[in-house]
């Protein structure tokens, strides 16, 4: 099966997600560190693109690690412990196993616990080691699951968000090569064109047998440093063994049965996704996007209420018609927090980051891309 098919059914590896409105902490963080350049046979761009969609996957086992450096406002303590800033800032560890498109299986490793996710045919469970619970999910005959998230868990899943924005507006030219857990790799590089971008280079090192992503970068207008990065520091190519996707409940544990459906429990359904670079829309009756490629902008509808403004801000839990206890509060407490700003197209509040900005205007509307805020107003403006 070909390697971008495949990240479509590597998208359940992320145990948590993020809403429109990313809020966290900015640690610094440096970048993978770097092996000596290795010397392979030129390639060019073109040829590393078909190496790319034409390559195939059966099995992988490795470790991930994730670093992000937003540049985010200090407001994490508002939101207490919510996972929507889990994997937004400072470095994560993740295990990853992938075995064919019925059997995958993802742990996230930190000092509080271990959160695994795994798919064993139509089995889907997700387990939470500090407490001990897990879910378990049958799902559909027909269909695959998949969280449809904001954050990437591998480099091939950040990879394929980062192709679809191959088009005129995108440069694609070769990097250096590198050396990847321990493996030689050329490097893809992709420089937006539009000044409205925030993004100044993504950075994809392929893996130079398998053609697989083994690490992903992205950079900032203006900066020498990822803001965010996915790389293997452990990759091995072999089919794991089918015992790394059977689930063992360990002693005590609480499991709750969900319904069916293909996402995986905890994900994001009923909230607002930033749009792809590529201008995929998503899902709901009051959001759609602005522009292609690069400085896509996202647009939905909020409200006032305490409900609208959880999920435009992330916020989890609740009843059935999504209001959270104190959630009100607490949006109301981030809303603060962020600079009001004005113009000609009105007025509201900025949230910004060194790859995005979000935009909550004061007459109920939310705007989001990889942009800069000025592109955020011209749409606010039409």
């Amino acid at each position: 099966m070909s390697v971008l098919k495949n990240r479509a059914v590597l998208r359940w590896l992320v145990p948590v997600t993020a809403g429109v409105a990313v809020l966290g902490g900015g640690a610094a963080v440096g970048t993978f560190a770097a092996d000596a350049e290795p010397a392979l046979p030129p390639r060019s761009a073109a040829q590393l693109l078909v190496d790319l969609q034409t390559s195939r996957l059966d099995g992988l086992s490795g470790t991930v690690v994730q670093r992000a450096d937003l540049g985010l406002p200090p407001l994490a303590g508002l939101l207490g412990g919510d996972e929507l800033t889990t994997m937004l800032t400072g470095t994560h560890t993740l295990r990853v196993w992938y075995s064919g498109p019925d059997r995958q299986r993802l742990a996230l490793l930190d000092t509080l616990g271990e959160r695994d996710v795994l798919r064993n045919g139509r089995d889907l469970w997700v387990w939470n080691s500090r407490t001990n619970t897990a879910t378990h999910r049958t799902l559909p005959e027909t269909g695959t699951a998949t969280t449809d998230p904001s954050l990437p868990a591998t480099p091939a899943e950040a990879a394929d968000r980062a192709l679809a924005a191959i088009d005129p507006s995108t440069a694609v030219t070769v990097g250096r090569s590198a050396r990847v857990a321990g493996r030689e790799a050329y490097e893809l590089v992709l420089t937006p064109r539009d000044a409205d971008s925030l993004v100044h280079q993504v950075r994809i090192a392929l893996d130079a047998r398998e053609h697989v992503p083994l690490r992903f970068e992205v950079l900032a207008d203006g900066a020498d440093r990822p803001a965010f990065e996915l790389a293997f520091t452990q990759v091995d190519f072999r089919r794991p063994d089918a015992d790394q996707f059977r689930f063992n409940p360990p002693p005590g544990v609480t499991v709750t049965e969900e319904s069916g459906g293909s996402h995986v429990p905890g994900g994001p359904a009923g909230k607002l996704r930033p749009g792809r670079p590529g201008g995929e829309r998503p899902d709901g009756p009051d959001v759609r996007t602005v522009g292609t490629g690069w400085t896509t902008v996202v647009v939905a509808r909020v409200d006032a209420t305490g409900r609208a403004a959880d999920s435009a801000l992330g916020a989890k839990g609740g009843d059935a018609a999504g209001r959270v206890p104190g959630g009100a509060d607490q949006a109301a407490g981030l809303l603060a927090g962020l600079p009001k700003v004005s113009g000609d197209w009105g007025s509201g509040r900025l949230l910004t980051g060194k790859l995005f900005s979000v935009l909550l205007t004061d007459d109920g509307r939310l705007l989001a891309g990889l942009v800069t805020p000025e592109r955020l107003y011209q749409v606010a403006r039409g």
